[in-house]
């Protein structure tokens, strides 16, 4: 792979646009396509994605094309941002798309929903003879992307050769990506995040304060290393950009829509109400389920990312939800 390469990049919302922008700044040639073809159309005729990232003029090397086989065939990297429930469909389009030598990228953030699986082990399972793969992750708001603003994250590859690639494509004056060979780790930050941001939230939105918003960080910080530790990530990797400082970027900024719906449900708005006036995908929602199948599989007590899931789907005021978390046991904090 050169340092001007053809890219194909899967996903035309905020985050995948703002992806495919950075690397045709940076020189490649990038192809994005949506399963969405209106949307596609429009972006097209527009040079612009007007629905997510409105006034961020696409530059000449960044093309969109409506039909996946043919964006497919321009590119022998591809960069998958679509949400989690649509990955391991797409991937099961690429079994009659690509050659097993291409290389799969991918950013989207979150667990397979019915089954708690990590990306990379759909990623084994749909394409088990692709072996060149990598996971990027980190403290990035697609706005800020788009705009240029200085941003770090991570790259996890199955090849230290394809993480160097992809963290070359990226890089620019702006961009600065770390590479890592901890897939599980940069995947594991990625997802809880999420869900633990809906945490913060909910705290803020129901008035709580400062003090409970660093201890539901930093707590959520303990259940992400345990889960961790058990599925055999490196500890070092959550305590980096993938892991804590994504968690904190998600956990106290309000361009995270993940923060946004904690807000919305403190502040008395029911789920359906709230995912609306957000109107993008919201992956700690989607996954929150799916991380308390993960957890309990391992046998890993998360207890806050719990409290989130029953507010989410079992009816638990978020205010009993706080209370049942502080009157648990008394215990050693280490």
């Amino acid at each position: 792979m050169s340092s001007v390469q053809s890219i194909a990049v899967y996903g035309a919302g905020s985050w995948g646009t703002a992806l495919a922008l950075q690397l045709a700044r940076n020189g490649s040639e990038v192809w994005l396509w949506d399963i969405d073809t209106e949307h596609v159309r429009q972006i097209e005729q527009e040079r612009v994605n007007t629905r997510y990232l409105p006034q961020i003029p696409f530059p000449d090397k960044l093309h969109v094309h409506p039909d996946l086989a043919q964006v497919a065939q321009h590119a022998h990297w591809h960069l998958v941002v679509v949400p989690s429930h649509g990955f391991r469909s797409l991937l099961m389009e690429f079994k009659d798309l690509l050659p097993s030598s291409d290389s799969i990228c991918w950013a989207t953030k979150g667990l397979e929903l019915n089954t708690g699986k990590l990306l990379h082990e759909v990623m084994n399972e749909t394409l088990p003879d692709f072996n060149n793969y990598v996971v990027v992750s980190g403290p990035t708001f697609a706005l800020e992307v788009a705009k240029g603003l200085p941003t770090a994250m991570t790259a996890a590859a199955t090849h230290a050769e394809l993480a160097q690639q992809v963290a070359s494509a990226f890089h620019g004056q702006n961009y600065r990506v770390y590479i890592s060979d901890d897939i599980v780790g940069v995947e594991l930050g990625g997802a809880v995040k999420n869900v633990l941001a809906i945490a913060a939230g909910i705290s803020d939105g129901l008035g709580f304060g400062a003090n409970a918003r660093a201890a539901l960080i930093t707590r959520g910080l303990a259940e992400m290393m345990r889960l961790s530790q058990h599925l055999r990530a490196k500890p070092e990797t959550l305590m980096g950009l993938a892991g804590l400082g994504d968690l904190v970027l998600t956990c106290t900024d309000d361009q995270s829509r993940n923060r946004r719906l904690g807000l919305a449900l403190g502040q008395g708005k029911d789920l359906q109400t709230a995912l609306t006036e957000i109107g993008q995908a919201v992956e700690g929602a989607k996954s929150a389920h799916s991380i308390g199948k993960l957890a309990e599989r391992a046998g890993v007590e998360m207890p806050i990312c719990r409290q989130v899931t029953r507010i989410l789907y079992e009816g638990l005021p978020p205010c009993q939800a706080v209370q049942e978390l502080i009157g648990r046991d008394l215990k050693a904090e280490f």
